[in-house]
């Protein structure tokens, strides 16, 4: 007990040490004081200031904590990985490298001779990534999928599971106005959970209005504060039905180009971000705190946040996401394939920058290789396992809010 008592603790700090930033600094700040001043006779002594007090660990923090403990290196790595499909035998995969995360593609709702899976062989085959990792380490497995409605859907191509294909947000809003578009991001939602996906990559929190832009017709394609109530409801929606959201693409795409194919430089001033960017990532993460959204980061080059890296590489802009709009969920990158960030690790390790930048979770087809390359920043020293258990612990309680975990089944036992 006693060692299950300062992991949970353990937990606690590194949870608190990373939504506290600039905490140290204060601190030494606390402890030089006194000594400065004992040079000085006939100044008394200050008196110190109160330790803050540590918040006693929740029974979740506990059992994450125990979680976390048990689980080899190999396995806490494995699951910082949400990973686009790799046919065959995905479920062995799922194993073998102790995967967090399944992102589903089109291609994935077909069979090996490209015709579209029934529902009923969907099922089946998604409830086997289940399995998977379940006899692994017990721990469920996300499974996600870019259903955002328009040009950005996957499920609903597939005429055995869906009469039509799942329209835009802005098709939706025309239609029958946010009431309407709401009601049918439900309904889509829980159509999704009955196939065995739980993690949406929706919605788009970019904010662009002009349909030049390559993000337009992927966005609400209204101001900040219309996007806003859009993020919003759909957060809340989403998280009604039991669904995993996704807000995205941190810290906003604008009229940037599509970085797919290239690097997409940002030249905007922070101002506008404050004013408009950064307002429905706020009201998403508001909403979302209780059912702990993920966001995720682009690749663009924001020069007024860091002028070096992508985002999704990006230290700095990852203590914006923290710090100034308090984000303290699961952060994910973008896919880490893209031709946006393949130059930014001459040995090919782009997911140990990613994780070294704040990303708790990597999205990349190459994980065998990224796993690989993880590992071995770990074992000479590159990567702090620090970092590991502190996005593992994310992880763990996104999923503690979203599934029955092995301890609450062993309690029911």
């Amino acid at each position: 007990m006693k060692r299950l008592y300062f992991c949970a603790i353990t937990l606690v700090l590194l949870l608190t040490l990373a939504a506290c930033g600039g905490r140290q600094a204060d601190v030494l700040k606390t402890v030089e004081a006194p000594q400065a001043e004992a040079a000085v006779d006939a100044a008394p002594e200050a008196a110190p200031e109160p330790e803050p007090a540590i918040p006693e660990p929740t029974p979740e923090e506990r059992r994450v904590a125990e979680v976390l403990d048990c689980l080899t290196l190999e396995q806490k790595v494995g699951q910082l990985f949400f990973v686009r499909c790799a046919e065959p035998d995905m479920d062995k995969k799922i194993a073998q490298y102790h995967l967090g995360g399944v992102l589903l593609f089109t291609r994935d709702f077909k069979d090996a001779n490209g015709e579209w899976l029934t529902k009923e062989q969907l099922v089946d085959k998604l409830e086997g990534y289940q399995t998977a990792a379940q006899n692994d380490t017990g721990i469920p497995l996300f499974i996600g999928s870019d259903e955002e409605g328009g040009t950005v859907t996957r499920a609903s191509r597939n005429p055995n599971l869906f009469d039509e294909k799942f329209p835009s947000p802005q098709e939706l809003y025309k239609a029958g106005g946010l009431e309407g578009l709401l009601s049918e991001t439900m309904q889509y939602n829980e159509q999704l959970l009955t196939l065995g996906i739980n993690v949406n990559f929706a919605p788009v929190c970019d904010v662009s209005t002009d349909p030049n832009d390559f993000m337009y017709a992927r966005s609400f394609g209204k101001n900040a504060a219309e996007t806003m109530a859009y993020v919003t409801g759909v957060e809340l929606v989403m998280g009604d039905v039991g669904m995993g959201s996704v807000l995205k693409h941190f810290p906003g795409y604008g009229n940037n180009v599509d970085t797919h194919t290239g690097i997409a430089i940002d030249e905007r001033p922070i101002e506008t971000f404050r004013s408009s960017d950064f307002l429905p990532f706020r009201a998403g993460i508001e909403a979302g705190k209780k059912i702990q959204p993920f966001v995720l980061v682009s690749h663009n080059i924001v020069k007024c946040m860091d002028a070096d890296l992508p985002a999704s590489l990006s230290p700095a802009v990852h203590e914006i996401l923290r710090g100034e709009l308090g984000f303290d969920g699961v952060v994910l990158t973008d896919d880490l394939a893209m031709d946006a960030v393949k130059a930014y690790a001459e040995d090919g390790s782009v997911a140990v920058m990613a994780l070294a930048a704040g990303n708790d979770m990597i999205v990349t087809a190459d994980f065998e290789a990224q796993i690989a390359q993880v590992l071995s920043a770990i074992e000479d020293g590159t990567l702090d396992e620090s970092v590991i258990d502190e996005a593992c612990a994310r992880v763990l309680c996104a999923k503690a809010a979203r599934f029955a975990m092995p301890w609450e089944k062993e309690e029911a036992a």
